[in-house]
């Protein structure tokens, strides 16, 4: 039985799905990419450059001219990979509270999701490729061979995200980030334009009280059933 050749992976951040996504990949021998930090880059760009992430004209220009760069090397801290924007090494920055505040009302924009989607699919088209991200299996490769959307507790996720902060040696604030995370799967479930939701035909796995191999013995299980 041959494998599923595009795999795609939604869910909310923090989810597990980028880890689980890339050692799925190494697994499968195929490539990992994880279109989320695609909009963190543009996010990250904007704050960077003291834009108004409400202003949607001079956002949507930046999204179509910044120069994003997902890449499987880079120093041994901790990553899964390098995210460079226009050459600088954005890898932790995008990771940032304020970060994550915004990235939701950025990736709303329709020049912006236009811009970043296009991208996505050209690199998808090769195949034997995992993709992950939020809307994935529902806008970007609808007719993906497997679809997967991956959830966990808004508690669970900030903890996690404390855990992946303070493995840099820095502070984290669990209420901040806590509530940056549930402001922001309200943003990303209401918005009008590619919602957060599980496509019709995925498969949708509960995260909190799974470890990794554990999901991942799940999702080699599911590629089995293809």
């Amino acid at each position: 039985m041959s494998k599923p050749s595009t795999i795609a992976i939604d869910g909310s951040a923090a989810s597990g799905k980028s880890t689980l996504g890339a050692l799925l990949a190494q697994r499968l021998g195929y490539l990992y990419f994880d279109t989320g930090v695609m909009y963190r880059a543009v996010t990250w760009a904007v704050l960077d450059r003291r834009l108004d992430p409400a202003d949607v004209e001079a956002v949507s220009r930046l999204a179509e001219t910044l120069t994003i760069e997902v890449k499987s090397n880079g120093p041994d801290d901790g990553r899964l990979y390098t995210v460079l924007a226009d050459g600088q090494d954005i890898t932790w920055p995008i990771r940032s509270p304020q970060v994550e505040t915004f990235v939701s009302l950025v990736s709303s924009y329709p020049r912006v999701r236009a811009a970043l989607t296009a991208q996505q699919r050209r690199i998808a088209a090769a195949g034997s490729i995992v993709m992950v991200g939020r809307d994935i299996g529902t806008v970007v490769l609808p007719e993906a061979d497997l679809k997967v959307f991956m959830h966990a507790s808004a508690e669970e996720r900030a903890r996690r995200r404390c855990r992946e902060i303070a493995a840099q040696g820095k502070a984290a604030n669990y209420d901040e980030i806590l509530a940056a995370m549930r402001e922001r799967d309200k943003q990303d479930q209401e918005k009008p334009i590619s919602p957060m939701i599980p496509a019709a035909d995925a498969v949708i796995i509960e995260t909190d009280h799974l470890s990794l191999e554990a999901v991942l013995d799940r999702l080699e299980h599911l590629i089995r059933e293809v």
